[in-house]
C-alpha cells in the first residue's frame, strides 16, 4: 500500500488540529504584551513546517 494516502490524511488532520490549538492559544496571547504576541505568531506561523516536511519525506520514501 502506498504511503501517500496515509500522509495526505495525516497531514490534513494534523494541520487542522494544529490550527485549532493555535487559535485557542492565540485568544490568551492577545491579552499579553505586543512583543510576546509577535513572537507567538511568528513561531506559530512557521512551526508546522518541520512536521509537514518529515511527513512528506516519509511518504516519498515509501515508494508513493
Amino acid at each position: 500500500m502506498s504511503r501517500t494516502p496515509i500522509a495526505i490524511f495525516a497531514g490534513l488532520a494534523g494541520f487542522l488540529a494544529y490550527v485549532l490549538v493555535v487559535l485557542l492559544v492565540a485568544d490568551h496571547v492577545r491579552a499579553l504584551h505586543w512583543t510576546l504576541e509577535l513572537l507567538f505568531f511568528a513561531v506559530a506561523g512557521v512551526a508546522w513546517v518541520w512536521p509537514a516536511r518529515a511527513l512528506m519525506v516519509w511518504a516519498v520514501r515509501g515508494g508513493g
